[in-house]
């Protein structure tokens, strides 16, 4: 059991507090479900804590400035700030719709925020801290980061893959050699403080270690900022502006005339953030805090990211997938309920719509909600609802009280270490332990037998017992769920320490006699029409006249890049699959007199039956490569569209094979 009080107030004891942020969404435009994760997951944290007895600030929020929104607004034919009012009422609307429990939701265009950040940013002028210079280098404008040559990646941004231009401009500099090795060593003797481990080895050792330089704090070349108020020309960066929301949104004043909220609340307990933005909270951000002459906050856990098939979720990829739209399909608790379940503690996790259609049919409807219904369902028909323990137990029994009893510490221990999907996990397995249950003590054979309805009475008090323990569990992490159980149930959520005992359902208690169907099974057929509805009616009429998708453009080429390659017209006259692959084809095809051999991942969209005979197109002068343990040589060329699906490309008339393609 954790130690929940801290402190002495006369003679009141205070609950131990626990504050806790999200990374303020960009009011770039609307956030798809990847960017809606994280509220959830930080929810069901805030949720837990309060459960397990803590005093919660919860606070999340809106990052609005720098150049990128400005040209948004630009092209938008509105005013920075009546873009940012626009988008931070969206993802405001999708933070509530999710059922999320934030206490406050912070905007970086504030004006308590905004005040304090020119003080702020002045202080550490004035201790020298942060110094004039010119800043020259690349320039990532969706991030609003600049880079070295030897920092990007093939000449891309190394955090999002968008093109740089050069940049020149005057700027102020934070100097982080000031701070690096003293943040080393805190890094070094405080483990928890980077979470999971592997995204601290990848801070210390691709920035700390190497070496910092100091980092640009304003910026002349744009105007939708917060402005550096000794030095109009200049506006603060957006970095030092954002980052101290965490600060400034619970009260903190750069006199030292903070609020009492700050007080009572800094440092945070955590901080929690996407795996993307690690390099800015783990470094940057301790190093102003230290500039400040704040404590440090005791966790920053940066999650993984959730994925439509086996990529980030963008617009310019065609996959972006929107909570409000899932919800519509799926309800809230089974949107929260998969991308809690379905994200691992470090890797990244996979959406699609398949899967989303699996989980809620198998998890939802069929451990979860049939396990309810025919509880509920059984007790009316043989006992009109009224639940009884009548003592009469079996070994069987016990096995399942222990389970129970074990759960919520099991729970706990998980949430301890913010995994929640295995404490989702260990919340389930108690459900699969009371349907197997049912299989073991066979209620409607008992039901048979007049002389075994006492053990009959005894084994239904022991499911409802085990459905309210779950459900009083489950309650962090799909509350509205796990309210309409208890309401079907006849009772209320049992406290923490409640749930260290087990038996204290009222016997003689009703439950409901019309018991409600939480989750209905799905057709995914039906799903992916309902999908494909919704986004035709949110197609703009450009999107609504063409099928067409756009992706992200590849760096320019010569015709001499372009004529190194070799292009035929290829006949396969053999396929098969590649054992042991998801998802390769081995063709035989035909190019001029040549046969090659050609491995391809396309089974998930072609039998090896229908690939024989097909005209395709080649590339012939690839430099041959094994795959699965068999040679390729060469690659068989396919158009991709938004949900993944291939079609060889193939000539529009029959063609001789070896054709060239030019």
């Amino acid at each position: 059991m954790h130690i929940l009080y801290q402190r002495k107030r006369g003679n009141k004891m205070d609950k131990k507090k626990y504050y806790m942020t999200t990374a303020i969404a960009y009011t770039s435009g609307k956030p798809h479900i990847g960017n809606t994760y994280e509220i959830v997951l930080a929810d069901s944290i805030a949720r837990f804590k309060r459960f397990e007895g803590y005093d919660v600030f919860f606070q999340t929020g809106t990052d609005e400035h720098g150049q990128k929104i400005e040209a948004k607004a630009q092209e938008a034919g509105v005013t920075p700030q009546e873009f940012v009012d626009g988008v931070a009422d969206q993802i405001k609307g999708i933070w509530d719709l999710m059922n999320t429990s934030y206490d406050k939701f912070v905007r970086t265009t504030d004006e308590y925020h905004e005040k304090q950040v020119q003080k702020m940013f002045k202080k550490l002028y004035e201790q020298g801290d942060i110094y004039k210079g010119h800043y020259e280098g690349m320039y990532c404008t969706p991030c609003e980061s600049f880079f070295t040559a030897s920092q990007l990646t093939d000449g891309k941004c190394p955090d999002c893959g968008s093109e740089c231009k050069p940049a020149k401009e005057e700027a102020y500099f934070l100097k982080l050699s000031n701070y690096t090795d003293r943040l080393i060593e805190h890094i070094n003797t405080h483990p928890e403080f980077i979470q999971p481990e592997s995204r601290k080895n990848e801070m210390m050792n691709n920035f700390l270690i190497p070496g910092l330089q100091d980092l640009c704090v304003s910026r002349t070349s744009f105007k939708w900022g917060i402005p550096v108020d000794f030095d109009d020309k200049h506006v603060v960066y957006v970095w030092l502006d954002a980052l101290s929301n965490y600060v400034t949104g619970i009260g903190y004043d750069a006199d030292g005339n903070h609020d009492e909220r700050f007080v009572k609340n800094w440092p945070a307990e955590l901080h929690l953030i996407g795996k993307d933005i690690l390099r800015f909270h783990t470094i940057y951000w301790p190093i102003m805090l230290m500039a400040l002459d704040l404590p440090l906050p005791k966790q920053i856990f940066g999650h993984p990211w959730l994925l439509q098939g086996e990529g980030k979720m963008s617009k310019s990829k065609g996959n972006v997938i929107y909570a409000d739209n899932l919800v519509k399909i799926f309800g809230v608790d089974a949107v929260r309920y998969f991308v809690l379940h379905e994200m691992p503690f470090e890797n990244d996790g996979i959406m699609s719509w398949e899967l989303l259609v699996e989980r809620i049919n198998s998890d939802l409807a069929n451990t979860l909600g049939n396990l309810v219904n025919r509880t509920i369902s059984m007790s009316n028909k043989y006992f009109d609802g009224t639940v009884n323990n009548s003592g009469v137990t079996e070994p069987v029994d016990e096995e399942l009280k222990a389970l129970a009893l074990e759960t919520s510490k099991k729970v706990q221990a998980k949430m301890e270490k913010l995994r929640v999907a295995d404490a989702i996990s260990e919340i389930f397995t108690l459900f699969k332990r009371c349907n197997k249950y049912i299989d073991e003590t066979i209620p409607w054979a008992l039901a048979k037998d007049e002389e075994k309805k006492a053990r009959l009475e005894t084994v239904l008090y022991n499911l409802i017992e085990g459905i309210t323990i779950g459900a009083s569990l489950l309650a962090s992490f799909m509350p509205e769920t796990a309210e309409k159980i208890l309401a079907q149930l006849n009772t209320k959520a049992r406290t923490i320490e409640e749930l260290e005992s087990y038996g204290l359902y009222p016997s003689g208690n009703k439950v409901t006699d019309k018991p409600e169907i939480l989750f209905a099974r799905l057709d995914l057929e039906e799903v992916l029409a309902k999908a494909e509805e919704q986004r035709q009616a949110e197609a703009t009429p450009e999107e609504a006249d063409s099928e067409g998708i756009d992706i992200e453009a590849k760096p320019e080429i010569t015709y001499d890049d372009f004529a190194k390659l070799q292009f035929q017209v290829g006949e396969i006259i053999a396929c098969e699959e590649v054992k042991k692959s998801k998802k390769l084809l081995c063709s035989q095809v035909k190019v001029g007199s040549q046969v090659r051999q050609i491995v391809s991942g396309i089974k998930a969209n072609y039998t090896p039956e229908q690939m024989v005979g097909k005209k395709v197109m080649v590339v012939t002068n690839l430099k041959p490569a094994k795959l699965a343990g068999i040679l390729s040589e060469g690659m068989l060329l396919c158009a991709e569209d938004a949900e993944g699906n291939l079609s060889l490309m193939v000539p529009e008339k029959d063609m001789p094979a070896g054709a060239e393609i030019c």
